[in-house]
């Protein structure tokens, strides 16, 4: 489990886009009953995001944390997604210990742009070219996925590597808006390179959130 030095019990709310049931689709736990909640605010601005609408953190109700984490209750999944947006924008930790005192595993995905915050048992970094993420959490990550846009991504894919602990699973995943393209490009390259594996947003092939 990994813990953030920077756990406080300060705030008990937080800007919410959108939560809701699923599978997991990408990296390691594909496939896994999840609640996603999906908090606003982005000061990343990658050019391809997906959810644009998340970057504004004023344009979403603030919900308190004891309804968060009813919400999540509701269903019998106990691994709790907390994404973005850039949810290390906020402080995670009142949410996190929250949702573990209520059985759940907590994971994040994050670009890693923004100081650690929160009780973590899995930290899902996807770093990015817009802003780069902070030594803390490449050194904490159990899980690099980077986004392969084009062909100049393996070498900036194999820099983050070289960052993150030898523990860390590796995940490449095409952009999505370029996948015909750059799946069969990822797929040769974790052929020659086998310590990669291939993430490839399963949930939207089965239309799922």
């Amino acid at each position: 489990m990994n813990f953030s030095p920077n756990i406080t019990l300060t705030g008990t709310t937080l800007p919410v886009m959108e939560s809701f049931y699923t599978l997991q689709g990408e990296g390691a736990y594909q496939g896994h009953a999840s609640w996603f909640i999906r908090l606003g605010g982005c000061d990343v601005g990658c050019v391809w995001c997906d959810v644009k609408d998340s970057w504004d953190a004023s344009k979403h109700p603030v919900k308190p944390i004891s309804d968060l984490v009813a919400e999540a209750s509701a269903h019998p999944g106990r691994l709790a997604v907390i994404t973005g947006g850039e949810p290390l924008l906020h402080d995670c930790g009142p949410l996190t210990i929250a949702l573990q005192e209520a059985g759940f595993r907590t994971h994040i995905e994050t670009s890693g742009s923004s100081p650690l915050s929160g009780s973590w048992n899995w930290i899902c970094l996807s770093p990015k070219k817009f802003k780069a993420p902070l030594p803390e959490v490449l050194g904490q990550a159990d899980e690099l996925k980077v986004v392969v846009y084009n062909k100049h991504d393996f070498a900036w894919a194999e820099q983050h590597a070289a960052l993150v602990s030898t523990t860390c699973k590796l995940f490449l995943q095409p952009e999505w808006s370029r996948k015909e393209e750059m799946t069969p490009q990822i797929v040769d390259y974790i052929l020659a390179h086998p310590q990669w594996t291939l993430s490839a947003q399963v949930h939207k092939f089965i239309n799922v959130p």
